[in-house]
């Protein structure tokens, strides 16, 4: 990957396309279950999205496994998409872009407040 595709973002529009077609050779109710992981999982990126490719190829390879398999989606993923997603990117531990910006939100108010009161 060359500096310029870090910077312009081209290798994840690459990525991202391809995951895509990979998709679309899935059975219905599997691309709708991506549909969602996907919408689940960018809540849990950073600012790019980068660390989350290695992710939803995963993510996107088991539901290539089991639709091959034959089993159902829900057998694999059970209902509680969202809470697979947390799963899949860290668990319980796992902070979504909101929970970071509050924290930084907070530091800031914190060491305004600080200069203020000392």
């Amino acid at each position: 990957m060359s500096f310029w595709e870090t910077m312009t973002g081209s290798d994840l529009t690459r990525e991202v396309t391809a995951f895509e077609a990979r998709a679309q050779a899935l059975p219905a109710d599997y691309r709708a279950a991506w549909e969602e992981i996907k919408g689940n999982l960018w809540l849990y990126g950073d600012f790019t999205g980068r660390n989350l490719m290695p992710i939803l190829d995963s993510a996107l390879g088991l539901l290539e496994e089991t639709a091959a398999d034959g089993q159902n989606v829900r057998e694999v993923l059970g209902d509680d998409i969202p809470g697979f997603c947390a799963a899949l990117a860290g668990g319980e531990k796992a902070k979504t872009y909101r929970d970071r910006w509050r924290e930084q939100l907070n530091r800031n108010v914190a060491r305004k407040l600080g200069r203020l009161g000392g």
